[in-house]
């Protein structure tokens, strides 16, 4: 699934789940370190762990950041 965040320096989010494992997360744009790092940490996580851990991060003074997109991506599965 293709995912096109809102108010971050990241464009698109790619991401793969089997069943409720996230198997795969690839960024698009952003800070990339730090977005391979979240990739790598939340990969063979359970999807509703995941999005209990980012969901309402912040990115300095805007209302959302990289991984809380990422959090509203995985919701967005609707799992």
């Amino acid at each position: 699934m293709r995912y096109k965040p809102n108010g971050v320096c990241s464009s698109a989010i790619d991401i793969e789940v089997d069943g409720n494992v996230i198997r795969s997360i690839r960024f698009t744009g952003g800070c990339n370190g730090n977005l391979q790092g979240i990739s790598r940490l939340v990969e063979g996580m359970n999807v509703e762990d995941a999005i209990s851990r980012l969901k309402g991060i912040r990115c300095g003074f805007k209302n959302t950041s990289c991984p809380d997109q990422l959090a509203q991506a995985l919701e967005s599965l609707n799992l």
